[in-house]
Order: C-alpha cells, then structure tokens, then sequence
C-alpha cells in the first residue's frame, strides 16, 4: 500500500512569508511553490481616495505556498504554519489540504512517494 501524500495550500500575508519559509525548512519541508495572490474574506479590504475618487480595494495581496508532504507528517506542518502565522488579528489566513492521489518526477519518471524524495 502506498503511504499517504496531502497537498497543504496556506494563503497568508506576504510578509509572513520569510518567517514561514524558515519554519518550514527546519522540519524539513524543502520543496514548496509560492504564488502571489489577492483575494478577500472577512477582512475585506480598504477604501483609497485616488486623484480625487474613492475606490473600494476589496482584494487584498497574500501569498500562495503550495506543498507535497509525505515524510513530514501533515500535522506538523499545519503547527508549524498556524504556530508562525497566528497574529490573532483578522487576515492571519487558511490552511486547505488535500489528498494527492499521484506525482511523477518529470526528470527521472519516479512516482509517488519515491517522487518526492530529496535525492
């Protein structure tokens, strides 16, 4: 049977992102994706005056870190993130995980749980 991989998406501030990628590295995640994103939820955004007009800014900037895990157990890596990430104010950001059914290592076609092996 083959050992279980989950997909964890947080989406947070940006400036948060160094301290997390820190964090991360010493439980030993060393492989994540991070995107730049806007979206909104309870904090919805601001209002700007802008040469004279105000503007709703209902879409705020955050980051996207995206990670595989299978060595690391998911639990750990949502402490950590929560533990890093938790200010307490609203905007502090979710954690999403997922089940990942398959990975293939471009370069070398292993799959899965070998795929994800630092080597």
């Amino acid at each position: 049977m083959d050992k279980p991989m989950f997909k964890v998406d947080i989406i947070t501030r940006p400036y948060k992102l160094d301290e997390l990628k820190k964090a991360l590295n010493e439980i030993g995640i060393t492989g994540l994706t991070v995107s730049q994103v806007m979206g909104c939820g309870i904090q919805k955004g601001s209002t700007e005056i802008y040469r004279g007009h105000q503007l709703d800014l209902n879409l705020l900037h955050k980051v996207k870190v995206e990670i595989v895990v299978s060595e690391i157990p998911v639990d750990t890596v949502i402490k950590t993130a929560t533990k890093v990430l938790k200010t307490g104010e609203i905007g502090d950001g979710k954690i999403f995980v997922y089940d990942v059914k398959r990975v293939v290592r471009i370069r070398t076609g292993e799959e899965n749980w070998d795929a994800l092996q630092d080597k």
